[in-house]
């Protein structure tokens, strides 16, 4: 029984990524691109200075919503998890070095479609005589359709993001982390699963409040640590970076490029940039609108142009950072997989393997074990608190205990279960969140075109209060 469920989650997951989301991913990034102008580069700048002059640890309360920087670290807290590790390595694994190339192209239209989602997220939210905000696609697409339809779209989006992020995805991050705590310091999985637990279930029940409290300190201490790390293999390994991009480029358009005795083809590279590019920064997903929406700020171009930093961020950063750390010491050089090495390897592991070429096994497993405990636990918290707002959109507060409850037996299952059929039902989930995003996204349009090509003040003293 479980065999014939495998092999039909693959089946739709294959034209799902094969002949669906890649199209669908380029063309809404592509067509918000064109629509608002390149506002990803033209206000790249503005990103930033709005993203440091509200930069702080300590956030404070914000009634029931956050701070521009505690809804974006909540988004980066869901957008950097085990995709960019793990995600990233199997990418490399299966759609060789080109797929990087093509998840760096899924992330630059992504920052335009990122940007669409937050102006959206802050355009149809709902706010509560006490407070408390609520947003997220759900009501964007009930306002670009109305009656039945609208209804039933926000519905299926709602069921598809409970399932993808507040179970499935969430098993998938504690199962990562429990697999590499275990490897690295031979604890067991069931006790890693138990601590995840109980620290998860203290944030969750501190609601949207707690959850902004701990993304602000956790994102930038998590990020910083994890570059650090990264650039010192690559600079030591620095000798290797014109190979390393030299094979990125080549794989991503030779038909049938070779290394280490593996053939990777175009399709494989392009399917695998999509589908992990999708997993790690979440860009036309629907996720992180929920924490863009509870944002407060002036004008939704403030947080659209801080939204687009998410993806940046996440990719051009932090996969990045893994990718040429693989690359430089894995697949160039004498690297294991440049001389044919393969046995042994596979998507959870190639990352330790990859550090340990420079700090040893016990070190490099050691700090990749650490690193991806920060980065897929900031996950769980982001995509539980993502989930829980469909829950109540669908059947009101009184089901979130039980929800809580489900949620965090399924984060102990994930500890212990290593089911590659999770990962497919996780992925599937994700790809069929995009499609009614995506087509109020494209209904939408006009209002994101009005914020995007509208004159904006540049950020004063008072705006970075």
């Amino acid at each position: 029984m479980m065999d014939a469920i495998y092999n039909v989650v693959v089946t739709v997951n294959t034209y799902l990524s094969n002949y669906v989301l890649l199209f669908l991913l380029v063309g809404t990034g592509l067509f918000f691109t064109i629509r608002t102008r390149f506002v990803q580069v033209r206000c790249f700048g503005e990103g930033w200075r709005r993203l440091f002059g509200n930069f702080s640890l300590r956030g404070g309360k914000h009634g029931g919503g956050m701070s521009s920087f505690q809804a974006l670290t909540t988004a980066i807290a869901a957008q950097v998890g085990t995709g960019n590790i793990v995600g990233a390595c199997g990418a490399l694994l299966i759609g060789g070095p080109g797929a990087i190339f093509w998840m760096w192209v899924i992330a630059f239209l992504g920052m335009a479609t990122n940007y669409a989602e937050a102006i959206l997220a802050q355009e149809t939210r709902q706010v509560d005589e006490d407070g408390t905000v609520h947003g997220g696609p759900v009501y964007y697409i009930k306002t670009a359709f109305k009656g039945k339809f609208g209804t039933f779209l926000a519905g299926f989006f709602a069921v598809a993001i409970i399932l993808a992020l507040g179970f499935m995805g969430c098993m998938v991050q504690s199962n990562s982390i429990a697999s590499t705590m275990n490897s690295a310091f031979m604890i067991p999985t069931w006790a890693i699963g138990l601590a995840v637990v109980v620290v998860a279930g203290f944030i969750f029940i501190g609601g949207v409040q707690r959850i902004a409290s701990v993304t602000e300190k956790l994102v930038p201490v998590m990020a910083v640590l994890y570059i650090i790390g990264g650039l010192f293999v690559i600079c030591v390994n620095a000798a290797n970076l014109p190979e390393a991009f030299s094979l990125i480029f080549s794989c991503a358009f030779n038909p049938s490029a070779e290394v280490g005795g593996v053939t990777f083809g175009i399709f494989a590279a392009m399917t695998q940039g999509a589908k992990r590019g999708l997993f790690s920064n979440e860009a036309g997903m629907g996720s992180t609108p929920h924490a863009h929406a509870m944002a407060q700020v002036k004008d939704p171009h403030e947080q659209g142009v801080v939204a687009s930093l998410a993806v940046f961020i996440d990719t051009f950063v932090v996969v990045t950072i893994t990718a040429m750390v693989v690359m430089v010491t894995m697949y160039t050089g004498n690297g294991a997989l440049a001389m044919g090495a393969w046995e042994g390897i596979d998507k959870t592991n190639l990352a330790q393997i990859a550090f340990g070429s420079l700090f040893g096994n016990g070190v490099g497993s050691a700090f990749v074990a650490i690193c991806l405990l920060f980065f897929a636990f900031s996950t769980i918290v982001s995509w539980n608190l993502f989930a829980r707002l469909n829950v109540e959109y669908l059947f009101g507060k009184k089901a979130l205990p039980v929800f809580a409850v489900i949620a965090l037996i399924f984060i102990f299952m994930g500890s212990l279960l290593s089911n590659d059929l999770v990962w497919e039902l996780a992925d599937m989930f994700n790809q069929l969140m995009v499609l009614p995003n995506a087509i109020a996204l494209f209904a939408l349009s006009g209002i994101v075109a009005k914020h995007a090509n509208k004159p904006h003040p540049k950020p004063s003293a008072a705006d970075e209060e």
